[in-house]
């Protein structure tokens, strides 16, 4: 069980984890132990999170989310899976309570008279100023 906050909680049946051998360098270890973990959670079957927060994590995590609804989290950066696990978890955690986050309405507001007045006065300035480079007069 995995608590986000005091009303959402993310049942052990809807994480999977499995375990893969990390890149990068590690020496003789890297070859052998599986520390790197792979967590995938079935977020759009998951009946703990209301749709619209659903909408909102698939639209955070980005390339993260699957054609089947899942969002899958990697972790590498230890040399110790069970550190990977906590790492990945808090992950998903955080991903979730930013979804959480309903996201202001923004309001279409109107320019003020006086910045309107300002434009236009500053567009004739600049009118003349490209009209007086036409053509020299006769000579």
């Amino acid at each position: 069980m995995l608590r986000i906050n005091d009303e959402i909680a993310i049942a052990d049946w809807e994480l999977t984890e499995s375990f893969v051998r990390a890149s990068g360098p590690g020496g003789q270890n890297v070859n052998k132990v599986s520390t790197a973990v792979e967590l995938r959670f079935e977020a759009e079957r998951s009946p703990n999170l209301p749709g619209p927060v659903k909408a909102r994590l698939k639209r955070l995590a980005g390339r993260r989310w699957t054609k089947d609804g899942a969002l899958i989290l990697f972790c590498d950066e230890t040399r110790h899976q069970a550190r990977n696990r906590e790492i990945v978890r808090e992950r998903l955690a955080e991903l979730v309570r930013k979804a959480l986050i309903v996201p202001k309405r923004r309001r279409p507001t109107r320019p003020t008279k006086g910045s309107v007045e300002r434009r236009i006065k500053a567009k004739k300035i600049r009118s003349e100023v490209k009209a007086m480079r036409g053509k020299a007069g006769p000579e």
